[in-house]
């Protein structure tokens, strides 16, 4: 017969089995504090490959992290066989507050965002000027997501011995983005010089439409045995074949500067950027946004920035590019 209360005894305790043994729970996290630094080089199938104390390291992530993500650029901290030999793999156990987060969307009616890159602090924007043929949909799209993580974009234009690049970059004029013209696919000396200049000493993203030459811009930075493959473009449709299928962290030789190569985009969905954070791009427009309507688009008629620009605060075609890009939420890249 049972018995309860002050009468029972540890005879009468039943133990439920467990397969994962008797070791009690505790919601507390193990402190590491033996943990290396590291910086994430490129992430492939749930294969996390860090920089460690000067050696190259397999990781997985670590089930701490829960849902975490881990993406290229993450200052994470590493445990485990930290060697960096064949077959050998560590965890990554924690991840460093991030500066910056390049996000994107597949398309602007997909909620799920993209963490492209993170901790970059300019994004280089490769397209050519013919062979495939420009997309300025598609460059807006990429500047209004360099503008909403912060970082600075850079024009990259090649190809320009087949199609001049004045047209093009008179559009952008207006935005004071910085730019390189490239001859040919087939990068020289003194493009690669030019180049390799601006990225200088900073963390910098590369991102373009697959066959505009982006890869083969990066290879021609980096030295030959960090090479990636590259593709060629299709001489009927225009469009290059997707050769780097993740992103990818190189040092630049002889700086403190690093190149971030990633895969060949076809769009560039803007589902997670709220345009109203699109004006902080512009300085010399934002104060004659104090007049506006609230929720105003910038694009109505009760806009403010409309009399700000005809007292002379500012170029009417600084206002042209910033609902230019603002419009951008609402476009496709073809359209």
């Amino acid at each position: 017969m049972r018995r309860y209360g002050k009468h029972t005894d540890e005879d009468d305790v039943r133990v439920r089995p467990s397969r994962r043994g008797s070791r009690p729970r505790t919601h507390r996290r193990p402190a590491h504090e033996d943990a290396e630094g590291g910086f994430v080089l490129t992430v492939d199938r749930g294969r996390i490959t860090c920089l460690v104390a000067g050696r190259t390291v397999t990781a997985m992530k670590a089930r701490e992290l829960g849902r975490k993500s881990v993406v290229v650029g993450d200052r994470v901290a590493v445990v485990g066989d930290l060697s960096g030999h064949k077959d050998t793999l560590a965890r990554v156990v924690r991840v460093a507050e991030r500066t910056s987060v390049l996000r994107r969307t597949a398309d602007d009616d997909d909620p799920f965002e993209r963490v492209v890159v993170a901790n970059a602090d300019q994004l280089a924007i490769v397209t050519a000027l013919a062979d495939p043929e420009p997309r300025p949909r598609l460059i807006d799209r990429c500047l209004v997501a360099a503008f909403d993580a912060g970082l600075d974009p850079l024009l990259i234009l090649t190809k320009s011995d087949l199609a001049p690049a004045g047209p093009l970059l008179d559009t952008y004029a207006p935005l004071g983005t910085r730019h390189v013209v490239t001859s040919r696919e087939e990068f020289d000396e003194e493009s690669v010089a030019r180049v390799r200049e601006l990225l200088a000493g900073r963390t910098t993203a590369f991102v373009g439409h697959s066959g505009v030459g982006k890869t083969t811009l990066v290879n021609a930075l980096v030295p030959p045995e960090r090479q990636r493959a590259t593709g060629e473009v299709n001489a009927v449709t225009g469009r290059g074949r997707h050769t780097t299928v993740s992103a990818l962290a190189l040092p630049l030789p002889g700086t403190a500067g690093w190149v971030i190569d990633t895969p060949g985009v076809r769009s560039f969905g803007l589902h997670h950027i709220d345009p109203s954070r699109v004006i902080h791009a512009f300085p010399d427009l934002e104060p004659g946004t104090a007049g506006c309507p609230r929720a105003c688009s910038h694009d109505e008629r009760d806009c403010a920035l409309d009399a700000w620009v005809a007292e002379g605060h500012a170029e009417p075609a600084r206002l042209y590019s910033l609902r230019r890009l603002l419009a951008t939420r609402e476009r496709r890249e073809g359209d």
